[in-house]
């Protein structure tokens, strides 16, 4: 069998997006569940590009997998932030440059799993600019390239006690930002919070010890703790924010930046909280492709 990752882990971030979020519904079992899968493939090119797709611990738990390092988002809380844990079992990344081919797919996929899961979230998202939050400032700038992506977001080849070849980790976070408070800050402290200049992109060397760069620069944590975002902006009628994803080969690495961010390591919190909040947190397992199919069976 020719097995790798999920290719859309290591491409750019598409156009237009939309999450789905499931939950296994009460009467769900493993075979139901089992079963709705094998629709979901039917209904949709699973294929790890235009959709990729992960397991939350109780899909795994149902469907019997064993899958070393999965485990439920943690919540935390220090004196000054909180963030939340929304534990669900599927979750789908549609991709593409049609925002009706994306509606028209996300139909399909709700139809499909019906009979085992419950819909739980939708969120659409977008590129702004060449990759900017809708603060303005470009995302994913400190996201590894080539070989070093791929060490980080991808579990390696077998080994005893790990999680299958080519598969990975993904944490899913959504975030509200409130861009009328984020405004009425002056230009000096945008770039402080942020840690780098807005125009150039270029990290400020003396920027604050809660700047947001320095609280996750990847490389500063023992043992190094990269990851490889593929993060977008997010809006509804009344809301707008970053559907922040980090996929990597354990999810490790995420949780000490998040902790750090939360100041629950120094006591100093990242000044994203200034203007931003998370709403929602998920981990999922990201199976391989299995002859140009997600092996939605698990492996």
């Amino acid at each position: 069998m020719a097995t790798h990752p999920q290719a859309a882990i290591l491409l750019p971030p598409p156009a237009a997006a939309r999450y789905l979020e499931f939950g296994l519904r009460k009467d769900a079992t493993r075979t139901k569940a089992a079963a709705a899968l094998a629709s979901l493939a039917a209904a949709a090119p699973v294929d790890g590009v235009s959709v990729l797709t992960g397991f939350g611990l109780s899909l795994a738990d149902l469907l019997g997998l064993r899958i070393p390092g999965l485990r439920e988002f943690p919540t935390l809380a220090s004196t000054h932030v909180e963030i939340p844990s929304t534990p669900r079992a599927l979750w789908i990344w549609i991709r593409g440059e049609d925002r009706g081919e994306i509606l028209l797919r996300s139909r399909a996929i709700e139809r499909a799993l019906s009979s085992a899961f419950d819909p739980a979230s939708s969120v659409d998202a977008f590129r702004y600019d060449i990759g900017r939050d809708l603060t303005g400032y470009e995302d994913g700038t400190e996201n590894p390239k080539a070989e070093a992506a791929t060490e980080a977001a991808i579990v390696g080849g077998r080994v005893d006690g790990a999680a299958p070849a080519g598969s990975s980790f993904v944490a899913v976070q959504l975030w509200q930002h409130d861009l009328v408070r984020f405004a009425a800050m002056d230009k000096a402290l945008q770039d402080c919070v942020i840690g780098r200049e807005r125009i150039s992109n270029d990290e400020i060397a003396d920027a604050p010890q809660y700047a947001h760069v320095k609280r996750t620069a990847q490389e500063s944590f023992d043992p190094p703790s990269f990851v490889v975002r593929r993060s977008m902006p997010w809006s509804d009628e009344t809301r707008e924010g970053l559907m922040f994803v980090a996929f990597g080969a354990t999810l490790d690495a995420f949780e000490r930046q998040l902790r750090r961010m939360a100041g629950l390591d120094d006591g100093i919190v990242d000044g994203v909280f200034l203007y931003s909040k998370p709403l929602a947190g998920s981990y999922y397992w990201c199976p391989p492709v299995v002859d140009g199919r997600v092996a939605l069976s698990g492996l």
